[in-house]
């Protein structure tokens, strides 16, 4: 990908601890039911109601009021994505979408999509601190996050019991606006439906991870993606923090900064 098609992307020189928190605390901020979850219904390519977000989201220069949180690892803007196999970056179809993990879902077989939105303090504290940690010179404070997580679902067409569990995380201080993605466990790639394996859930069109504005000139694909080695995205990251990956994506901006390359199935 040539410059110009990379947005705010920053890559970190040194390592980052992880919080010190046991269990999935570690990685993924708290989720669930009992947290104030909202739950998708369990359909095969479903997708939530239309949410509309308390506080407006900028996501490459335009500001975003509504969300749709799909099943099949997606979150859109402007309409529900019920598209299975994934599809490469730039899609120039004006539909804009963040993807933490773009693959043939059906929680019919297995798992929940959960979301809230929040102000919670102690989350946003959580939030706050891990940003200003991973980008230093602009301190944040969030005021607001929109927490959506996928937990332990199957891949559509499945004969196993295997389950993906990752997160992604909107963001914002009202000035800068920022996504999270934390991929906990990975254990699929690709649904039978996209050629997978139904077994092992691996092979044919693998998973997609990015971010599409919906224009030929602004988007990012995250290194592995729509090749087997995405399944290892719990070993990578951008900044320097096993499994997370961090944007700042309010503005379409060119760094200088080349993509991440890959060492040892790890881009760091």
């Amino acid at each position: 990908m040539s410059p110009s098609s990379v947005f705010f992307l920053l890559i970190l020189g040194s390592m980052v601890d992880t919080k010190t928190s046991s269990g999935k605390g570690s990685l993924l901020y708290p989720y669930g039911p009992h947290q104030g979850d909202e739950t998708n219904p369990k359909h095969d390519d479903g997708t939530s109601e239309a949410i509309s977000l308390s506080v407006p989201f900028t996501f490459y220069g335009k500001t975003y009021q509504t969300v749709f949180v799909n099943n099949n690892g997606v979150i859109s803007f402007d309409g529900p994505v019920r598209q299975y196999t994934p599809d490469p970056f730039p899609l120039v179809d004006g539909h804009p979408f963040v993807a933490p993990y773009w693959a043939d879902v059906d929680n019919v077989l297995g798992g929940d999509i959960l979301y809230r939105q929040t102000t919670n303090p102690v989350l946003l504290e959580d939030i706050s601190q891990d940003i200003t940690q991973y980008f230093p010179q602009n301190p944040f404070t969030a005021t607001w996050a929109l927490v959506v997580t996928w937990d332990h679902v199957a891949y559509y067409g499945s004969t196993s019991e295997k389950g993906n569990t990752f997160q992604a995380v909107l963001t914002t201080d009202s000035k800068m606006f920022y996504i999270i993605f934390n991929y906990w466990d990975i254990q699929w790639t690709t649904g039978a439906a996209s050629d997978g394996d139904a077994e092992t859930g691996l092979g044919g069109t693998p998973a997609h991870a990015g971010f599409n504005s919906g224009d030929d000139t602004n988007f990012y694909n995250i290194p592995g993606s729509q090749t087997d080695a995405i399944i290892n995205i719990t070993t990578t990251s951008n900044v320097k923090v096993p499994g997370r990956w961090v944007f700042r994506v309010d503005d379409f901006q060119v760094t200088g900064v080349d993509p991440p390359q890959l060492n040892n199935n790890c881009w760091l």
